[in-house]
């Protein structure tokens, strides 16, 4: 596949036919994605690939919560467990999620993990939330969802799975000093999207400084 077509064209997948990923496929991405770059190209990613349908029973179980907050959240007008103004909603219902749903059934179930004694976090001593570190495994993260799109493969990446990391940790016998950073769910799109929609480049570009004057781009005019 040609790069700026992946680049475009590599959105989030969430339904899957029943056609099987084999452990050759993943390995293959693996071994492609293995070359995203790292802090002092140290590769803190480890990966757990699952196939035992009562481990992935539990680990939707365990992301349940998280999505049905999420939702509530949403539904309240809040950006969902942003660390600036996030308030609980006080009423939170069960949420169909077509992903948690069928993850015991998904062709391919990868669960990402960066070891922490290996990552940089540059941002650890200031008074907001550290995000730096994961500079160093979530390039990994995506580069596994673009291989896998070359091999005609779609997948999402989710987070939620950190939020329960406490009883993950045992399930998936998570190292000591790692840190759950991503799902990847994989497997053959029952559809493709066509089109992304995504923010023109001027929305969020400015020059010298973020109050800057807006960046302009041809392909604002005329997003392909």
């Amino acid at each position: 596949m040609e790069l700026l077509t992946a680049l475009r064209t590599t959105g989030a997948i969430r339904s899957f036919t029943d056609q099987a990923v084999t452990d050759e496929l993943i390995a293959e991405i693996l071994d492609v994605a293995r070359f995203a770059p790292s802090g002092g190209n140290r590769q803190p990613w480890r990966v757990a690939v699952v196939r035992d349908r009562a481990i992935r029973a539990e680990l939707a179980r365990l992301m349940q919560p998280t999505w049905d907050e999420y939702i509530a959240a949403r539904a309240s007008g809040q950006a969902p467990f942003n660390p600036v103004d996030y308030a609980a909603p006080t009423e939170v219902t069960a949420a169909p999620n077509e992903l948690l749903d069928t993850l015991v059934d998904a062709p391919a179930v990868l669960v990402i993990a960066a070891d922490l004694s290996q990552v940089a976090a540059m941002d650890l001593e200031l008074d907001r939330l550290p995000l730096v570190s994961g500079a160093s495994v979530y390039p990994f993260c995506w580069s596994v969802l673009l291989a896998a799109h070359h091999h005609g493969l779609g997948g999402v990446l989710t987070t939620f799975l950190a939020r329960s990391e406490p009883e993950a940790t045992a399930l998936l016998d998570l190292p000591a000093d790692h840190a759950i950073s991503a799902m990847v769910v994989l497997g053959v799109p029952v559809t493709r999207p066509i089109r992304l929609r995504r923010r023109p480049v001027h929305e969020f570009t400015t020059v010298d400084r973020f109050s800057g004057t807006p960046l302009a781009s041809p392909t604002d005019q005329h997003d392909p």
